[in-house]
């Protein structure tokens, strides 16, 4: 009779085996994730630099805005030295675009009016953004470094345009960008929405609360006119960087944290 090939597995090893799969879950579930239940609520207030992707093109700069709300964060886990938050505000925001009008020597276009012709909109929307908020650093005491992620949903408030010319009064001839239409055009979609992302730092005082200085980039999925093939713009989506400073206080805390 040929002998096995293989050495039965001694008993010391099935045993050993046995206790690693027994106490494995157990480690990894003390050693990966320690809870958290910390609720802070707080204020922000920024400024926004705005301006929309227009299909035809409409050559523009920036346009400036502030805006300010307030602000709610959870933290409800801590892996390893990532702590793990849902962050969200409600915010009140300027945004909207501004023309940059020039010739095809990239100078200022003068108007009928002997000045440089100018013209923006500002378009003021009731902001929700809602966040996955990942942070390094220290926790309660000190300075964390954060990274947040999450869709943004937009109700639009308003409308108001700046402008030294009329559609029936500019000069169209030195004009190197022809597009026109959306300067006479309300916006059609006052619902707005779309994906953010940011980076900051937060510093946090004991019995005091967490301050935050943030820079976000939000890109919008959605158009604010029709973007059919009877509608005279393809896109019409906003994009914008908001630079953002928001002061936390804690409301819960989590006790006998490790």
């Amino acid at each position: 009779m040929k002998k096995s090939l293989v050495r039965p597995f001694p008993v010391f090893g099935r045993c050993a085996l046995l206790l690693l799969l027994t106490v494995l879950p157990t480690v990894l579930r003390a050693q990966i994730g320690d809870h958290r239940n910390d609720l802070s609520v707080g204020l922000n207030g920024g400024y926004v630099l705005s301006n929309v992707g227009f299909s035809p093109k409409v050559t523009q700069g920036m346009h400036g805005g502030m805006t300010a709300g307030v602000s709610v964060r959870y933290v409800c886990e801590k892996y390893f030295n990532t702590i793990c938050s849902i962050y969200a505000e409600l915010n009140y925001a300027s945004v909207g675009w501004k023309e940059d009008i020039v010739d095809l020597y990239d100078q200022k276009v003068i108007g009928v009016s002997g000045q440089a012709e100018n013209y923006s909109r500002t378009i003021n929307y009731l902001q929700l953004p809602v966040f996955a908020h990942l942070a390094w650093g220290r926790e309660r005491k000190g300075a964390n470094f954060f990274f947040q992620a999450g869709p943004q949903f937009g109700l639009m408030l308003s409308e108001s345009t700046s402008s030294n010319f009329t559609i029936d009064n500019y000069n169209a001839a030195d004009r190197a960008n022809q597009t026109v239409a959306q300067d006479t055009m309300a916006v059609e979609r006052k619902f707005d929405y779309g994906i953010a992302a940011g980076l900051g730092v937060e510093y946090s005082v004991p019995r005091v609360g967490h301050f935050l200085a943030e820079a976000r980039y939000y890109y919008g999925l959605g158009n604010i006119y029709g973007s059919s093939k009877r509608d005279y713009f393809s896109k019409s989506n906003f994009g914008n960087i908001v630079f953002k400073v928001t002061y936390l206080f804690d409301i819960t805390k989590t006790k006998n944290q490790k």
